[in-house]
C-alpha cells in the first residue's frame, strides 16, 4: 500500500486530494515539521526523508518520492481512468506541469513558506507586496473557466486549492479576486477536497489543543 508523510495543511494537503480523487488506498503518517519527528513513535523523519519536507510518497515498492509535484503527477499517473493529468502527447500535459510549476514556486515558496516559518521583521514585506500581482495570474486565468487545465479537475487544481486554502489565515483577502474566490468555493465543494480539508483541520487543530 501507498504511505503519505504529511502534516496537517501543509503542502501534502495536495496529495492527499489527488490521492482521494484518485480513489487510491493510502496510509497516512503524520509528521511534526517543528521537530521533525514521526508522530506515531516519536522517530526522527530526517530517517525518512533527508530533506525533511513534506509529502513524501513511499511507493509500493518501497522507494520514496519528494516534492509536491512530482508525488501529485506519480499519483495521477496511477490511475489514468481518474483524468487527473492530462495523458501522455496531450500538449494540455504541458500546461499541467506550468501550473504545478508556477504555484510551487510563486504561491508556495514565494509567498507562503516564509509567511508561516520565519518570523515578520520587515523582510516579508516583499513577499506581501508581490503576491498581489502573482495571484492576479491564475484570476484573470479563471475568469472564464471552472478548472485550471482542460474541462475537468486535476492534480493542479488540487494543489491551488491547497495555496489559495492557506491564503487567508496569512493575510491575504482572496475576495479581491472574485474568480479566485468563486473558485475556491467550487474546488471546496467536491466530496474528496471537503473531505481531505475536513480531515487535516481536525488533526491541525488537535496538535494546537
Amino acid at each position: 500500500m501507498l504511505q503519505l508523510y504529511f502534516s496537517p495543511l501543509a503542502c501534502s494537503l495536495s496529495s492527499r486530494i489527488a490521492l482521494m480523487e484518485a480513489g487510491l488506498q493510502a496510509r497516512y503518517r503524520q509528521v511534526n515539521l517543528w521537530t521533525k519527528t514521526r508522530v506515531e513513535d516519536d522517530g526522527d523523519f530526517r530517517a525518512v526523508a533527508p530533506k525533511g519536507a513534506v509529502p513524501v510518497l513511499v511507493l509500493e515498492n518501497g522507494e520514496h518520492l519528494t516534492e509536491s509535484a512530482a508525488v501529485l503527477q506519480y499519483i495521477a499517473d496511477l490511475r489514468p481512468e481518474a483524468g487527473l493529468a492530462p495523458r501522455f502527447g496531450d500538449p494540455d500535459r504541458y500546461r499541467l506541469q506550468e501550473w504545478l510549476s508556477f504555484i510551487g514556486a510563486e504561491i508556495h515558496k514565494a509567498f507562503l513558506f516564509p509567511t508561516f516559518w520565519y518570523k515578520d521583521d520587515g523582510s516579508l514585506a516583499k513577499p506581501r507586496a508581490r503576491i498581489t500581482q502573482t495571484l492576479s495570474v491564475p484570476s484573470a486565468h479563471l475568469a472564464d473557466r471552472e478548472f485550471l487545465v482542460g474541462s475537468r479537475f486535476t492534480i493542479a487544481d488540487a494543489h491551488l486549492a491547497w495555496a489559495l486554502l492557506l491564503l487567508r489565515p496569512a493575510g491575504v483577502d482572496i475576495a479581491q479576486f472574485p474568480p479566485i474566490a468563486s473558485y475556491l468555493e467550487r474546488m471546496q465543494a467536491r466530496p474528496a477536497v471537503k473531505e481531505a480539508i475536513a480531515t487535516e483541520m481536525a488533526l491541525r487543530k488537535a496538535v494546537a489543543a
